[in-house]
């Protein structure tokens, strides 16, 4: 019974470390979107002067770029203390927690705030009307779904799916981590029993 405890402990560290690894790599990805989606000359219908549009128009769009930023850093310190130091570290014991709900809540934060904005990605013009960043693009020729738009999108989805990664591995974790700590408390009484 103990080698298949160890062996689903084992098992789930692994999904536990792949998953991680995806969350900070779709983290990273959903950042670099963003900030690269930048370039977008929007053309009033009306004949007002072309405006371009970038991400920090919008601040849940910089907000995504910045919590994005920062849970990738931090779940590359959760992935060096479950690789490197094994979470046996002090520091790791105290830190793992903490990483397990701040990655998480700066990504699903941040992406709530950007699905919001998506829906009404507008501005207001020199005289006061609202002009559809997607629909009056000179991308799309004025029929909407620039590139701009279409990054944005994809980046927003990307931030989702990083936080979802970090969520399963973080359960996968904790699933793993009741296995594992029968484990140490197996050990602990048949040294307190020998001794």
């Amino acid at each position: 019974m103990h080698d298949e405890e160890k062996k689903e402990s084992k098992w789930a560290t692994a999904v536990s470390i792949a998953g991680r690894i995806a969350g900070m790599g779709l983290a990273v990805a959903a950042a670099v979107l963003m900030a690269t989606a930048s370039q977008c000359t929007v053309y009033a219908a009306y004949g007002a002067r072309p405006r371009t549009v970038t991400y920090s128009d919008f601040p849940p769009f910089v907000y995504l770029v910045g919590a994005a930023s920062i849970a990738a850093f931090l779940e590359a310190i959760a992935i060096f203390l479950v690789v490197w130091k094994k979470g046996k570290d002090k520091t790791a014991k105290v830190l793992m927690p903490l990483l397990g709900v701040a990655v998480p809540a700066l990504l699903y934060s941040a992406t709530g705030a950007a699905f919001a904005a998506v829906s009404d990605m507008s501005y207001c013009s020199a005289n006061g009307r609202r002009v559809s960043v997607c629909a009056g693009s000179a991308d799309a020729g004025g029929v909407g779904g620039s590139n701009f738009c279409s990054q944005v999108h994809i980046s927003v989805y990307l931030s989702l799916a990083a936080a979802v990664a970090v969520s399963v591995a973080e359960v996968v974790r904790g699933v793993g981590g009741s296995a594992s700590g029968g484990d140490s408390d197996s050990k602990s009484s048949s040294s307190s029993e020998s001794g």
